[in-house]
């Protein structure tokens, strides 16, 4: 993991995946320097991992106040217990069914816990933080925000795309990527991440979008992307394309068979 700051109230904490076929998914975890700090998500929980250990080099665990989970997926709740640990005065911000998810693998301190559902705001002590539905997710926990003060968008999943390299992934900005290499990218990534959205009609799902349009953030981070300045209006109407996506199929059995015979001794180059 490596960390940047974006803006003087955000530091990211930049990590990600590769995806065989597809690229480098960034897994992003952030901090909101606000008069109450906030994390925002806890990265991955694998092995070679140490969330913990990259946040205390942004910020005394301790100092935390608010751990916003944007949903209960284990790309997001990698660090949360060990955090809920090192930051005894945190409260974990999420909703009725993230806090029921997140119990079925590990008990949660409840009296810690704050619900906080769409259309509800968080006070911080310097700003307040408006939270929202996303048009896409991927899980209905899924609760993003909007820092008033900093004008910076939260978006959870929403506006992901796997990257072309590791170091394009974990980068300081997304504009280092071609626009339409970014939009096909996102779109890619809206077919594996929401592929309900095959589904949906479409005015009903722009309706959606316009509370988006009318934040007219000047920042997006998102756990899936690079940091964006300035994108906010192309991010939105990308989104306009992604009703009717076919959903993403990977590959099969056979596939995999030959996958892993490529990496035998004597196997397919």
């Amino acid at each position: 993991m490596s960390t940047h700051k974006v803006g003087p109230d955000s530091t990211v904490l930049a990590d990600c995946l590769e995806v065989p076929g597809i690229g480098f998914l960034p897994v992003n975890a952030f901090v909101l320097h606000s008069e109450q700090p906030v994390v925002v998500d806890t990265g991955l929980g694998l092995p070679d991992r140490d969330f913990l250990n990259t946040l205390g080099s942004v910020i005394d665990p301790a100092d935390v106040r608010w751990i916003w989970l944007t949903h209960p997926d284990r790309d997001h709740t990698g660090g949360l217990f060990t955090l809920l640990e090192a930051a005894p005065r945190a409260r974990l911000v999420t909703t009725f069914l993230g806090a029921g998810i997140m119990s079925t693998e590990h008990p949660l301190p409840m009296d810690r816990v704050y619900f906080l559902n769409p259309g509800q705001s968080l006070d911080v002590g310097d700003r307040t933080l408006h939270a929202f539905r996303p048009p896409l997710f991927d899980n209905p926990a899924t609760v993003g925000f909007y820092d008033d003060r900093s004008h910076t968008c939260f978006s959870s999943d929403c506006f992901g795309g796997p990257m072309p390299t590791a170091d394009v992934a974990t980068g300081t900005d997304v504009a280092a990527v071609h626009a339409e290499e970014l939009e096909a990218a996102q779109l890619l990534w809206a077919s594996v991440d929401s592929p309900w959205v095959q589904l949906v009609d479409r005015d009903r799902f722009l309706a959606t979008v316009e509370p988006l349009r009318a934040m007219a953030p000047e920042t997006i981070l998102c756990t899936h992307l690079p940091p964006a300045v300035g994108l906010a209006s192309r991010f939105i109407d990308t989104l306009g394309a992604a009703p009717g996506l076919s959903p993403f199929t990977g590959p099969d059995q056979a596939a995999l068979e030959q996958m892993l015979a490529g990496f035998e001794p004597g196997g397919p180059a």
